[in-house]
């Protein structure tokens, strides 16, 4: 199966951060299929960009394809896939994973939780996937991460709704979340 590389990435972030929806993301031998997402944008409140180019923003601005892993809260690494062409600092945000790879390992890191509150939530699924900071500007499509595209068999209605958990632009529709999969975060969307 042919990984996601940078070129997928390479196109409107929005568009990105949908299909990305039924990809499988597995992150040094563990992980799932992508079931959530957001969007960002170089001109949207919410986006870390919005203030220009900064250490911190730095990889935001770099090529597409790229990790841009942050600290939430001082707590959590959240990890996001640099889109859209270099300079043009957007990024999805991965929100969700359904949990289908070395499960066990993901139990582990996460305190024996059930199954459904392994990755549901972004700083969740970062500490099930054993995700840091030293995965901040990671080539995606490189070991240890692995993107692959949808499984033969994945079919799943894309719901799409106001992105959560920000405080800015919350009106903007661009999270993106798999229709009844109970590994979405909370709210979940109707």
């Amino acid at each position: 199966m042919k990984r996601l590389d940078a070129g997928f990435f390479d196109r409107s972030v929005h568009t990105v951060a949908r299909e990305l929806i039924g990809c499988r993301l597995i992150f040094a031998g563990c992980g799932g299929v992508i079931v959530e997402a957001e969007s960002y944008e170089r001109n949207d409140p919410a986006c870390h960009a919005y203030v220009g180019l900064t250490e911190r923003t730095e990889v935001l601005f770099g090529p597409p394809g790229r990790a841009y892993v942050y600290l939430s809260y001082g707590i959590h690494s959240l990890l996001n896939f640099v889109s859209e062409a270099e300079g043009e600092a957007a990024a999805v945000l991965i929100r969700a994973l359904e949990p289908t790879v070395d499960i066990e390992a993901m139990r582990a890191r996460r305190g024996q939780r059930p199954d459904r509150d392994l990755c549901s939530g972004p700083g969740k699924l970062s500490e099930a996937l054993g995700i840091g900071l030293e995965q901040n500007d990671a080539d995606v499509a490189r070991d240890p991460f692995l993107l692959l595209p949808p499984a033969e068999d994945w079919t799943s209605e894309v719901l799409t709704g106001p992105r959560i958990g920000i405080t800015k632009a919350v009106d903007r529709p661009w999270r993106f979340c798999a229709a009844g999969n109970p590994n979405v975060s909370r709210p979940r969307p109707g």
